[in-house]
């Protein structure tokens, strides 16, 4: 059974940094994506940004620039680093995986396994 934990998240100010962790258990196949979503009240989960076991990546246009994701495919842990944060960033952010080659899809639909999630919170 694939779980995924997240942690990371927290209260910061606007122009402040975080980073999220995700680590992986239970992945048992070396081709895999980890994607970072995120949703705020009231709005829908959106695909931010997305990891291959290759490295290969892909982001949102609201966060390219600014949020930065990795991966220690050994440890099977996923980060996202998140620099010069916006109150529009503020949401429940979570880790889901798929095993699945090529490009990160950013659509929700396409993982089979989540995080509980981690809040952020971010003040102007």
């Amino acid at each position: 059974l694939v779980q995924l934990a997240e942690s990371g998240g927290g209260s910061v100010e606007a122009g402040g940094s975080l980073k999220l962790s995700c680590v992986a258990s239970g992945v048992t196949y070396n081709e895999y994506w980890m994607t970072w979503f995120r949703q705020a009240p009231g709005k829908e989960r959106e695909g931010i940004a997305g990891i291959d076991s290759e490295g290969r990546t892909t982001y949102d246009e609201s966060v390219k620039g600014r949020f930065t994701i990795s991966a220690d495919n050994a440890k099977r842990y996923g980060y996202l680093q998140l620099n010069s944060l916006k109150p529009e960033d503020s949401a429940m952010y979570y880790c889901a995986l798929n095993r699945a080659r090529g490009l990160p899809a950013l659509d929700a639909r396409w993982y089979d396994y989540w995080g509980q999630g981690t809040q952020v919170t971010v003040s102007s």
